[in-house]
């Protein structure tokens, strides 16, 4: 693909619900090719007619899963924008929900950590270190990106950028190409440290519960990567308020840093707090 100056200023990232559970789906169909998702396929095999009625379709999800609009997007906007008929768009949003939307805090959250970590990048190295680190397959070389999953001859994009998406469940990079007035081309690449996704989270020490509250332990323990009140909600059953109030506690203790990238605000442990999460682990 070759970039103009206007392309290179309207590079965005993504997350896309949508695209996760056609990756994820067929991550289920061949498991020998994603053994880092083991723990979740052994699940989602049990899962009945929600996954298997929709193996079938598998290739061509892969062709009409649209380029995410935003980058927080609902799966529900993404389906709007779906190009097959009622009745696949319908089975998606069944499998969505059956087998991937159980396991969404945590698949969001390593997805997020990836974009927290690529804006920095973009940020502080440059479009050039961004390009060069998606996958070993690519190369950068003047205004062009080339790479497999990229056409031979790539086109020249119009103008209107391109968008980043991370994704957990695929091992390869995936171009997703733009529609007319809708979203522009997507490059789907796979997400850093994806090999956490399934880890157990241990309960916080005992001596970390007692300083700081069994409930303000498990959400530092849990803000290794930056993730949001709603996830951390979601992952530990407290309500959003009460998260809320106890990250406010963290972050004036020192032990949590915020920032806030549209509408939502990312919390993530600082240096203190990752130094008094190893202290306590080790």
């Amino acid at each position: 693909m070759r970039f103009g100056v206007d392309d290179l200023a309207q590079l965005r990232f993504a997350v896309s619900p949508l695209w996760e559970s056609v990756a994820a789906l067929r991550a289920s169909a061949d498991p020998g090719r994603h053994a880092l998702h083991l723990p979740w396929i052994k699940t989602a095999l049990t899962v009945g007619r929600e996954r298997t009625g929709l193996l079938p379709h598998l290739p061509e999800l892969e062709v009409l899963a649209p380029p995410p609009r935003c980058p927080l997007a609902e799966i529900e906007e993404e389906l709007a924008l779906f190009a097959g008929p009622p009745d696949l768009a319908e089975a998606l949003l069944d499998w969505w929900a059956a087998g991937v939307r159980p396991y969404w805090p945590r698949i969001r959250a390593v997805l997020e950590a990836d974009l927290a970590y690529r804006t920095r990048q973009l940020t502080e190295d440059g479009i050039q270190e961004v390009f060069a680190h998606l996958h070993p397959s690519l190369r950068w070389a003047e205004d062009r990106l080339t790479g497999p999953g990229l056409p031979a001859r790539g086109p020249a994009l119009d103008g209107g950028g391109i968008t980043l998406a991370p994704s957990a469940f695929t091992t390869r990079c995936v171009l997703l190409p733009g529609r007319p007035s809708g979203p522009p081309p997507c490059l789907v690449y796979p997400a850093r440290a994806v090999g956490t996704l399934w880890e157990r989270r241990a309960e916080p020490e005992d001596g970390l519960a007692r300083l700081l509250g069994r409930s303000r332990a498990g959400l530092l323990g849990r803000t290794s990567t930056p993730t949001t009140t709603t996830g951390l909600a979601l992952q530990t059953g407290l309500s959003v308020g009460a998260v809320s109030q106890h990250l406010a506690v963290l972050r004036d203790a020192g032990l949590v840093t915020s920032h806030r990238y549209r509408r939502e605000v990312y919390y993530r442990a600082s240096e203190l707090g990752r130094a008094l999460l190893g202290r306590t682990a080790a």
